[in-house]
């Protein structure tokens, strides 16, 4: 499946098969593929939580609005993101570039975070953002489904994982398959309205 066809076909489903299991390939392929999402200076800040225990999915549902996909989906995917990755050994982020770029880019991540606390929470849900995305549409190209999360208590999951101090959770991707058909699109809003041509109108 090509990328534009992904895009088309993705839906936020929300009723999986609750006895399909995905395989350990399939499952290392799609994480493989998030992996290769950007972030700013190559920080890697994403970190994902695979919730396969299932006294825990059932834990994170009852926080989560009982939300059936969470426990149902063959995966769920707690999407994380460590707030201090720039300064935990950030030389690691750039081993096989050229010295001058290491010179140039190390304490450019230093300046560009130390002191920030906003700029790196900031960065932290822009990686998640779009590791998510990589991960619906690498889902779909697959043969899977997903549904982007965000309505839960994340404290409360935070709690259920053991989410260290300097973590934040940004968001979950159920993946597995569906069942059933997906709901028609609510409606797109014209481009005309989201679309700005240069800047916007005083």
């Amino acid at each position: 499946m090509n990328t534009l066809t992904a895009i088309d076909a993705r839906r936020a489903v929300k009723h999986y098969d609750p006895d399909y299991e995905m395989t350990e390939t399939d499952i290392n392929r799609l994480l493989s593929t998030a992996v290769m999402a950007p972030t700013a200076f190559n920080i890697q800040n994403w970190r994902f939580v695979l919730a396969q225990d299932p006294e825990l999915r059932k834990k994170i549902r009852e926080v989560a609005w009982n939300q059936a996909q969470v426990e149902e989906a063959s995966l769920l995917i707690i999407l994380c993101a460590d707030l201090k990755s720039w300064e935990k050994s950030p030389e690691r982020y750039w081993r096989n570039a050229p010295k001058e770029a290491q010179d140039f880019l190390l304490p450019a991540i230093d300046q560009y975070y130390r002191g920030r606390e906003e700029v790196q929470r900031d960065e932290a849900m822009r990686s998640c953002g779009i590791a998510a995305q990589t991960i619906m549409l690498a889902a779909k190209s697959m043969g899977y489904d997903s549904c982007p999360m965000d309505g839960f208590d994340f404290d409360a999951v935070g709690k259920l994982i053991n989410l260290p101090d300097d973590h934040v959770i940004a968001m979950f991707v159920a993946v597995g398959r569906a069942v059933g058909e997906a709901n028609p699109r609510g409606g797109q809003l014209p481009l005309s309205e989201v679309v700005i041509e240069n800047r916007f109108q005083s």
